[in-house]
């Protein structure tokens, strides 16, 4: 799945337009914080969610950047992603 990048937002699209799936990250006091994921029915149990995770991840470390997550998605995804925990602050 192609991913489309904003601040503060990684998400996907159907060739219709219809959101299938968003992670957003807005920004608070230098921090990422990680407060909605959403993926489609149609995409359920495919990987999407944890697909968005790594793109944020990817995107922070590229950043430089740290990273708080309060939606329940990603504080599960971050606590199963060791490799991933120097992004958190």
């Amino acid at each position: 799945m192609k991913f489309s990048q904003q601040p503060g937002r990684i998400f996907a699209r159907d060739e219709n337009g219809k959101l299938l799936a968003e992670v957003t990250f807005p920004e608070r006091e230098g921090v990422a914080v990680i407060n909605h994921t959403f993926v489609d029915d149609s995409l359920r149990g495919q990987g999407v969610a944890g697909q968005l995770l790594q793109a944020v991840a990817d995107t922070l470390r590229r950043e430089g950047r740290k990273a708080s997550p309060t939606c329940s998605y990603a504080v599960h995804w971050f606590a199963t992603h060791p490799e991933e925990q120097d992004l958190l602050v």
